[in-house]
């Protein structure tokens, strides 16, 4: 089936789901960041979770969201604490139960559909919550005896508030988006609510133009780096710029949180897991396919507060900008990305005598499919004339390189500082 998505360009996928995007802000007023970060959640293949009071459209911004793709199966629930695990993964089956084994019968259920949106999630109790843990993350129904793969490819879930324990905090880190909707009591977007209410009595309707949830996987397997021909490119300097400023980021939500408790140790830390930032670059690529490209810019790593930030949280989505901009007017003012790409390429170098070490005793010259080839080889002629190396040379080579590298700001340094002891390793093992 995904043939005959082959020959559609990256600007046409662009164009279908940003008519789609479009089609949602018209019928959810005043909406457009967290649509936006939707469309995200569903091209990367990962839930949104919804916070806000009643009757600001949470409900029909999901159903609306589904109803934009053909050929996928919504689950719907409302969470209540009486619900037992059956109620999303299906009845018992009675025989089998009979038998002391725990099976459902999955057809029309949660396991049994793409897409699903879960009200009030946190009326769930917890031993229901911990039963969709798996089918959230791992997409397995694992039940007793029974494994069955998950068709689930989205959640929504919304939620009038938050319960904190340990089973939310582990259903919260599956929620890889999040926002909060606040009510805008603003007269004019009333108005454009009151027309859409007026039109369609606040339900969802079927687009002139629905997108096959099959270009939705498809889509899906290329921004998850899972397609073996079309590839969206994350150049190295780009998402080592993306860690520094989610580190940053961090460093910003802790001291943030330092001073609303004055200056006490909070409760708890804001730790961002190497998991999540790893996910990062789905995001990436997929905010680089929205702007029909097949590769990835500096202002795409502004948009990475769709997974670190909480959308419609004012503090949160101004500290990740303002880590955004400050490492990026730290390394652009100083020519930062260029030695960033020269010492990444120069890791790279490194990577490849440390898988094959009998490559020191040729001449550096020999590494044709170093990224640093050019580079280097020109250094290599500027400082030693190009001549080919014995392996205490190659050794000595390796190591005025990096001496003779002078860091344009701190980031690069601290960059430098790691390729001196990956180096230093390396050499050691040599001996």
């Amino acid at each position: 089936m995904e043939q005959q998505f082959e020959q559609l360009s990256f600007e046409a996928i662009s164009r279908q789901f940003k008519e789609a995007a479009d089609f949602v802000c018209q019928r959810v007023v005043n909406r457009e960041e967290v649509v936006e970060q939707a469309i995200c959640a569903l091209l990367t293949g990962e839930h949104l979770l919804l916070q806000s009071r009643t009757g600001v459209g949470k409900s029909l911004l999901a159903e609306q969201l589904f109803a934009m793709f053909s050929g996928a199966r919504v689950f719907r629930i409302q969470a209540s604490k009486e619900q037992q695990p059956d109620s999303y993964f299906g009845a018992l089956d009675i025989e089998e139960l009979k038998r002391g084994r725990i099976v459902h019968n999955i057809e029309g259920s949660l396991v049994d559909s793409e897409f699903a949106f879960i009200d009030e999630i946190f009326d769930a109790n917890d031993f229901t919550l911990r039963a969709l843990l798996s089918v959230l993350n791992e997409r397995q129904l694992m039940r007793g005896v029974q494994c069955v793969p998950a068709r689930l490819h989205t959640v929504i879930a919304a939620t009038n508030y938050l319960r904190v324990s340990e089973i939310t905090e582990a259903i919260l880190d599956r929620f890889l988006y999040k926002a909060v909707i606040l009510p805008d009591k603003e007269p004019y977007v009333q108005y454009k609510i009151a027309q859409q209410y007026l039109l369609h009595s606040g339900k969802p309707v079927t687009p002139p133009r629905q997108i096959p949830f099959a270009l939705l996987r498809y889509v899906w397997r290329i921004v998850t780096g899972q397609h073996p021909e079309r590839q969206i490119t994350v150049r190295p300097e780009l998402i080592y710029f993306a860690n520094l400023v989610i580190r940053y980021y961090e460093v910003l939500r802790n001291r943030a949180l330092r001073e609303h408790y004055r200056g006490a140790t909070p409760p708890i830390d804001f730790y961002i897991s190497p998991r999540t930032q790893a996910k990062a670059l789905d995001l990436l690529r997929a905010i680089a396919l929205l702007h029909g490209r097949d590769h990835a810019v500096h202002e795409d790593v502004g948009k990475l507060y769709f997974i670190f930030a909480t959308v419609g949280s004012p503090e949160e989505v101004e500290l990740f900008r303002k880590a955004y901009t400050t490492v990026l007017h730290s390394l652009s003012a100083s020519n930062g990305f260029e030695q960033l790409r020269l010492l990444l390429s120069f890791q790279s170098l490194l990577e490849q005598l440390r898988r094959d070490k009998a490559l020191m005793f040729q001449p550096l010259t020999a590494l044709t499919n170093s990224p640093l080839r050019r580079t280097f080889l020109e250094w290599l002629k500027e400082t030693f004339g190009g001549a080919d190396q014995t392996v205490q040379q190659n050794k000595r080579v390796l190591e005025q390189f990096l001496r003779d590298f002078v860091p344009c700001c701190e980031e690069v340094r601290e960059l430098k500082l790691a390729l001196e002891r990956e180096l230093a390793a390396l050499l050691q093992s040599l001996q």
